[in-house]
């Protein structure tokens, strides 16, 4: 009379994709220094001194890097001085970069400004791993 019916029991299937992550987002007038690492993505309107290695990077028009940035992709509004290694980059027209870019594909606005070189790299090298300068 008051048995519950039999549901089956929910099991982990490995096929299923991840579960979306939300992108983390760091404010105007907000400064960081330090390295960040997520396997998510990032939006920055604000500052970060210090190396980036994420899954997808957005740089607003009043966000600025200084550092290494390593991500599948980059867009960029804002500022960035230092290298950006990544499959894709697009540099929208209020985008000012100074430094090197390997990439597998790039793309610039008319407006932008790009002072560095441009390599071109069949795939980026692995996400999350560390980036390091040597210093000599």
């Amino acid at each position: 009379m008051f048995s519950k019916p039999n549901r089956p029991t929910p099991t982990f299937d490995a096929t299923q994709p991840k579960r979306p992550m939300v992108a983390s987002f760091v404010a105007e007038g907000a400064r960081f220094r330090g390295d960040v690492m997520a396997e998510g993505d990032l939006h920055l309107d604000g500052a970060v001194e210090g190396d980036i290695s994420v899954g997808q990077l957005t740089i607003g028009e009043r966000g600025a890097v200084t550092g290494a940035i390593r991500a599948e992709t980059v867009e960029i509004r804002g500022q960035v001085t230092g290298t950006i290694i990544a499959r894709q980059v697009r540099l929208c027209a209020t985008a000012r970069v100074d430094g090197d870019i390997s990439h597998a594909e790039l793309s610039i606005e008319a407006g932008a400004h790009f002072s560095g070189r441009s390599v071109v790299t069949a795939t980026a090298a692995p996400m999350m791993e560390p980036l390091s300068v040597a210093a000599e």
